[in-house]
């Protein structure tokens, strides 16, 4: 039975289930009663494995088929009428061709199965923020998972109304077939297919495809920003607040940042940090002149290996009760999971994430091949479980914004951390961000991966375009964030990381946040902007090993905060090539100013 008198939503439903005729369609309505039985009806069916009840409790366990384990981006398409709105970064199609497509894919798909209808906000019910959407697929494990990343049920539709619009969401299994797997989105049209895939971040149509892909094109249109951003908050010990958002491509710290545990003696003194959010923020312009973030999910979708108690013991807590793990190994000896990096201990008696008994005698951490878990397993867990999630998780109003950071990995010339000179240097920093690849991965080190503000993969118009839309905010907002890069991955001559990281990038943090004080802690100006002066970032009570025999000091500090003039030539004429032979013409020119204002700065 339908739960909303909405004819465009009506519709909707109508003209998909005609296209993929279900045996049966069910509205979810969000009720503990109709998620709970949907779970026993996955686990009757074996969609779902139940694990050890007592010790991970409402927790269970999924495996997707071996093709089907990863976003795909060469499936991944931006439907624009004009293939010049896609831009040069996003693959492309156009609108009429990708309908037909996917609707000959679909049609007849859901045939002996049933159709679920999930109405969902991203962002608090009710909020200024929140944007709502109606995702109809033939998964059950998509409607639970949904369930925790988004805010599911009957008030969604009350606030959609009679005569309220909504993002569309179709989303058919088939066949999982790899070689007829599309994921398509039509921003001109507020809509989303995904067909042949049953993985989390080809589905849950919520995520990336419409909190990202499809949000970033309704803030360019409505003057606000969806970004890939974490938000957290510090707070000082004089009980003070400041707000954080950042990007990082992957392999960058980012969930490690959101969930940060401060060093001993600064938990000691007072500092406190609290998560926001660990991978999308959206963002406006709020009264008082300042930009204010909240995190549209309601939920974490974590890669699992390597997460334990020591690499992000918030981020494993998360996990310990109301999570969908999603090919991870499944410990046979108690009935709870398992991956590489959760614990030196091997388990002895363990399936695999493909079904198959493993042997851990054959393990080999070099041969991923080997594993027990999918190295991009995942977990699916609710916010509210995070130790550390911020009071403000559930704020209609959002968290103000004292800073943005951008980051990337950089073996040499990105310094531990600088400032921007102002608002467009700061989204030219952003724009030209990259990361090295090492040796081990590709058989060259310096090799560059452009990744721009951390949105390659998720942009959902033109990147100069995107560009232009945050030089266009920075206009509207009288009390702007500071901007900040920061690099934690810089290396010496043997190729040792030269910082801790981890907890201690709370020394960092604080720097940062001093510099956005009213009365702001003194920088050294240089080419690139400004660095902190290395008496100014506290390392009492660093004990870290840069390499054998030296410890971390005030000399080894100042090393990477050295900006190096001719490395940052290059640098300056590597993003004009990039800018030049990927993006185009539609970079705006207050960013080829910057630009130049580099390449001036580093003859001098």
């Amino acid at each position: 039975m339908a739960l909303t008198k909405n004819r465009k939503i009506l519709e909707f439903v109508e003209e998909s289930a005609e296209l993929a005729q279900p045996d049966k369609i069910v509205w979810i309505d969000g009720s503990e009663a109709q998620i709970n039985a949907l779970k026993k009806e996955a686990v009757k069916s074996g969609e779902l494995i139940k694990l050890n009840q007592t010790l991970l409790p409402d927790c269970y366990l999924h495996r997707t088929k071996v093709n089907d384990v990863a976003r795909v981006e060469d499936r991944t398409f931006i439907c624009t009428k004009n293939k010049e709105d896609a831009g040069p970064i996003n693959y492309w199609m156009d609108p009429n061709e990708a309908y037909e497509l996917c609707n000959e894919i679909a049609r007849g798909s859901m045939k002996g199965r049933t159709m679920y209808v999930i109405p969902y906000s991203m962002g608090v019910v009710g909020s200024s923020f929140a944007k709502y959407g109606i995702e109809v697929t033939d998964s059950i494990y998509v409607v639970l998972n949904m369930n925790i990343m988004t805010r599911v049920g009957k008030d969604v539709l009350t606030e959609i109304g009679k005569e309220g619009d909504f993002i569309k969401g179709f989303h058919a299994k088939c066949d999982v077939d790899a070689d007829k797997r599309y994921i398509m989105h039509f921003p001109e049209d507020n809509t989303i297919i995904s067909v042949n895939s049953a993985y989390g971040g080809n589905v849950l149509l919520g995520k990336k495809c419409f909190a990202l892909r499809i949000a970033s094109y309704l803030g360019k249109n409505e003057g606000w920003m969806a970004e890939h951003m974490l938000i957290l908050g510090v707070t000082f010990p004089d009980k003070t607040k400041k707000y954080v958002a950042a990007a990082f491509p992957s392999a960058c710290g980012k969930t490690n940042l959101a969930m940060l545990i401060p060093p001993k003696h600064y938990k000691e003194a007072g500092y406190e940090i609290e998560t926001v959010g660990d991978d999308i923020a959206w963002i406006r312009v709020g009264e008082d002149g300042r930009l204010w973030a909240v995190n549209p999910e309601n939920g974490f979708f974590g890669v699992a290996p390597g997460t334990n108690e020591h690499s992000n013991y918030n981020a494993l807590q998360s996990t310990k009760r109301g999570t969908i793990f999603t090919n991870v190994a499944l410990n046979t000896d108690d009935m709870t999971v398992w991956w590489e990096g959760l614990s030196k201990e091997l388990p002895e008696h363990c399936i695999d994430w493909t079904g198959k008994p493993w042997n851990p005698a054959k393990f080999d951490k070099k041969d991923k091949s080997t594993c027990s878990a999918h190295p991009n397993s995942r977990f699916t867990a609710p916010a509210e479980n995070c130790p550390c999630i911020s009071p403000e998780f559930n704020s209609k109003t959002g968290v103000p914004l004292s800073a943005i950071i951008f980051g990337g990995r950089r073996a040499s010339t990105t310094p531990l951390v600088y400032q921007s000179r102002d608002w467009n240097h700061g989204v030219f920093i952003g724009s030209a961000m990259s990361s090295e690849t090492t040796a081990a991965a590709t058989g060259a080190t310096g090799v560059l991966r452009h990744d721009p503000m951390a949105m390659k993969p998720f942009t959902g118009y033109h990147m100069g375009d995107y560009f232009a839309h945050w030089v266009e905010m920075g206009k509207k907002v009288k009390n702007p964030p500071k901007i900040f890069n920061v690099n934690w991955f810089r290396t010496d001559e043997k190729g040792n990381f030269m910082w801790p990281g981890f907890g201690d990038n709370m020394r960092v943090l604080e720097w940062i946040l001093k510099r956005c004080d009213e009365n702001p802690i003194d920088a050294v100006e240089t080419a690139i902007g400004y660095v902190p002066n290395p008496e100014d970032i506290d390392i009492s009570e660093l004990d870290y090993e840069i390499c054998k025999g030296k410890k971390f000091d005030k000399a080894a500090l100042a090393e990477i905060l050295t900006v190096d003039k001719e490395k940052w030539a290059k640098e300056a004429e590597e993003i004009e090539g990039y800018y030049n032979g990927t993006i185009g013409s539609r970079i705006p020119q207050e960013l080829w100013d910057c630009l130049e204002t580099l390449k001036k700065n580093c003859k001098k």
